[in-house]
């Protein structure tokens, strides 16, 4: 199962030496029976699509929660048994799934991160989070012009070079 895993480039250097993503429950976004209902008209494809833009508006909130961390958002995707990984059955956490174990490095497939050119509308969005919550519309069209940077995909071999 492909399971897409919000991160941070400091995240992202903590599992590397560490060998793993982790400790668990290790938050995620896959393609789950909810996600197929809230996003009907899609082939898998498009639903994985979705799921990596998740775990992106994820990835939104750790920068939040980390200040120091570098302005650019991370989801690396893992190939996991289904068996470790626990589906939310509430529609309003469409694709959003646990994994009851630690995520091996040895499992992580790719990784999504932006660009640099990116950082400032990244940068812009974080620190949009708080007031979109709160309902701010303003916020809400800040935070969302984020997702208009494509994330870069880069192949688990290539990892290390991302924090360097």
């Amino acid at each position: 199962m492909r399971v897409y895993l919000p991160s941070t480039l400091t995240g992202l250097g903590s599992a590397l030496l560490a060998g793993q993503v982790g400790p668990p429950p290790v938050p995620g976004y896959a393609v789950t029976a909810a996600l197929r209902e809230w996003y009907a008209s899609g082939d898998l494809e498009e639903l994985e699509y979705m799921a990596l833009l998740l775990a992106a508006r994820a990835s939104l909130r750790l920068l939040l929660a980390d200040p120091a961390a570098p302005r650019r958002r991370v989801v690396l995707a893992a190939e996991l048994d289904p068996a470790s990984v626990e589906v939310s059955g509430e529609l309003t956490d469409a694709g959003r799934v646990a994994v009851a174990v630690p995520v091996s490095l040895t499992d992580v497939v790719s990784a999504h991160v932006d660009d640099e050119a990116a950082v400032p509308d990244i940068e812009a969005a974080v620190a949009a989070l708080p007031a979109a919550d709160g309902g701010d519309g303003d916020a809400r069209f800040v935070v969302d012009g984020a997702e208009g940077h494509e994330l870069l995909w880069y192949a688990a071999g290539e990892l290390i070079h991302l924090i360097g």
